[in-house]
């Protein structure tokens, strides 16, 4: 006789489910608390009860995610709307898959607290990888068995009480008897298939709101001051499950090792040797604006439709007049997520974004990271809601100090509220921008900030008042890209009037490229090409078309070097104004092949070797020339765009993406 049965008894399947999941919320969050003391040094000495009380809140998110992913065939079983399951086997089938699959996420969580000084992250799938040739296991497993005796013990407790605790539910097949009784458990649990549906969707992706992204271990950044302490907010099972498949990180055999490539590439960037170089405390304000092709602007596009055509950004045109701009400029990748690390932290995107794999819990910086040890005041601008798309923890873990969102706009009673709010992803860019300029004469100079734009994305609509004004034209992004035009227009004339413009350095670029309508733009190479704009008010970056290669990773080396930045740091990209323009190149992955550019020529390699190489000024990319070309040519190419790949796989895998590492 189960001598359980009189108080863990519950009337219907439902009722007991809600008891059930959240039996295991508490043993998810004593495994937190388990895996912090058991890491004390790194996790907890240092903590205030408000950051400790961070790290809970932030674990709630990823908690529920890791406990519907494991627990979703138990979740399905118990809802599923078909009365004769009601019966003591089944009943008892349903305890021992939840005991089961939230004992193993018990087993993992804990073993991982042990496991952690080794690695300073949670376990990710990777670990199969990294012992798959070990032998000796199982001792050393049985070896910490002993050592960590008391946690042994915590995971039979919390083993036991979810057996225990287990809320099993009363209602049989054979008391629903009659047709009326049948159909109204039918209906109910139908009902609440479709309300848990969504909920569960939500609880997967980390919310429902139509800018989140699912999220990934990157996401714990935005609730820790340090890297380190994300394994506190994470959780075993979910490193595990959102790691699964995306080990996409591997060093390839090109080289012997990392000295032998950095003979052909090295992403350490060394001072510039110029003594008439002095350091300028000059500001630094990067706008990445959502979609924001170089197809769109007439001024980068003079060839375009035989000298005919003039684009969508009159105010942007007029800008480059003032600006240092480049005869070709591309992104570094096809999201928004591939354009935050390559424009702030100079690392493009290779195979997968890497803030998505186990590599974003790495240590690296970012442009922001760098100046704020150099008494720069800095802040991120987002005019989507705190969190949307990863930015916030991106944000944070590269180190600005501050992140400016949809919530913070609508506080300022200088702005319109949600009232300016577009329905699907955050503030207008208008009123956000102006926003932005505001802020920025708040900071203490010199500063460096970055904002991203929202408005030019899809489903392409602009603000009520501007329907007459922006109307339809040949592609929906049109209309938003003349929208945001006129809204960066009007910041850099707000920009103009503020104490601090004369002494900034802005640049302009997208995060990617969106839909195109002209060939040029439709090809291998031409789905990267993003504007890069560099202007310097004071006219210390003269205006000019440079023919130097630019691309998104660019930005960052630039900017460091021409300011008189001392110290070495870590970028993939190039200076573009004070090194020989023949010397810049640009890398993009396109499904499968890296796309590497460099003096005249586009070569795409495979992994292994180069499988077509195609002109510059063939703009359709309708000739490939690998067999035509000078052999020494294609196979110094080559070479540069292995040293380029070993070189970031080598960082990705070993966590060297820090000059210090």
């Amino acid at each position: 006789m189960d001598t359980t049965r009189n108080y863990t008894r519950c009337r219907n399947s439902i009722v007991a489910l809600i008891v059930n999941l959240l039996t295991i919320f508490v043993v998810y969050n004593i495994c937190r608390l388990a895996y912090i003391l058991e890491n004390y040094e790194y996790l907890a000495a240092h903590q205030s009860a408000q950051s400790l009380w961070q790290i809970f809140k932030g674990g709630y998110m990823f908690d529920r995610s890791a406990i519907v992913y494991t627990n979703s065939l138990y979740i399905v079983i118990m809802l599923f709307p078909l009365f004769w399951k009601e019966t003591p086997i089944i009943h008892k089938i349903e305890k021992w898959i939840f005991v089961v699959v939230n004992s193993l996420a018990v087993v993992v969580n804990l073993c991982d607290a042990v496991y952690f000084p080794f690695t300073l992250r949670r376990t990710t799938t990777s670990v199969f990888s990294e012992f798959k040739n070990d032998n000796n296991l199982g001792s050393i497993f049985l070896q910490e068995f002993v050592n960590h005796w008391y946690l042994v013990i915590l995971g039979i407790l919390l083993i036991y009480a979810l057996w225990r605790l287990y809320i099993t539910p009363t209602t049989l097949a054979k008391n629903i008897k009659t047709r009326k009784q049948r159909l109204r458990y039918t209906l109910t649990y139908i009902v609440a298939m479709i309300i848990t549906v969504p909920l569960a969707i939500g609880a997967c992706r980390g919310g429902l709101g139509s800018g989140i992204r699912p999220i990934t271990i990157n996401n714990a950044n935005q609730y820790v001051e340090r890297p380190i302490d994300c394994a506190a907010v994470l959780n075993t099972p979910f490193a595990l499950l959102r790691t699964i498949g995306k080990s996409v990180f591997v060093v390839p055999n090109y080289f012997a090792s990392v000295e032998e490539a950095e003979q052909i590439f090295s992403p350490i960037q060394t001072p510039i040797a110029n003594d008439n170089q002095t350091k300028k405390k000059k500001n630094i304000v990067i706008l990445i604006v959502e979609s924001f092709g170089r197809e769109y602007i007439g001024a980068l596009n003079t060839t375009l439709e035989g000298g005919k055509y003039k684009g969508y950004t009159p105010n942007v045109d007029r800008l480059i007049e003032r600006s240092l701009t480049f005869e070709h400029s591309f992104c570094n990748g096809q999201k928004s997520i591939d354009g935050m690390p390559s424009v702030l932290s100079s690392i493009p995107m290779m195979v997968e974004p890497f803030v998505l794999t186990p590599a974003s819990m790495n240590e690296y910086t970012s442009i922001a990271g760098l100046l704020s040890k150099e008494g720069y005041q800095t802040a991120f601008f987002h005019g989507a809601n705190r969190g949307s798309m990863g930015f916030m923890a991106f944000a944070n873990k590269v180190g600005f100090q501050n992140y400016y969102g949809r919530q913070d706009y609508a506080a300022d009673p200088r702005f319109g509220g949600d009232k300016d709010f577009d329905g699907n992803w955050g503030i207008w860019d208008e009123p956000f921008l102006q926003y932005y300029c505001a802020k920025m004469t708040e900071m203490k100079e010199p500063f460096m900030t970055a904002v991203f734009t929202v408005s030019s994305h899809h489903p392409f609509v602009v603000p009520d008042k501007y329907k007459d004004v922006y109307k339809e034209e040949e592609l929906p992004i049109h209309k938003c890209i003349r929208y945001t035009d006129m809204a960066i227009g009007k910041f850099f004339e707000t920009a103009s009037r503020q104490p601090w413009y004369k002494n900034t350095i802005f640049v302009l670029t997208s995060d990617h490229t969106n839909q195109s309508n002209h060939p040029e733009y439709s090809t291998d190479i031409g789905r990267f090409r993003s504007p890069i704009i560099i202007f310097d008010p004071s006219g210390d970056i003269e205006p000019a078309r440079s023919t130097a290669i630019a691309q998104q990773i660019d930005i960052m080396p630039t900017l460091l070097n021409h300011i008189g930045y001392k110290k070495n740091y870590l970028a993939f990209g190039y200076d573009l104004i004070n090194r020989p323009a023949e010397e810049s190149y640009a890398i993009n992955y396109l499904n499968g092949t890296y796309q590497y550019v460099k003096g005249n020529y586009i070569m795409q390699f495979d992994g292994q070797k180069a499988k077509a190489v195609y002109t510059l000024n063939d703009s359709l990319m309708k000739q490939n020339i690998i067999a035509t070309m000078p052999k020494e040519t294609r196979e110094k190419m080559e070479l540069e765009t292995k040293a380029i790949i070993y070189q970031y796989m080598y960082r990705m895998v070993n966590d060297k993406l820090m000059y210090d590492k």
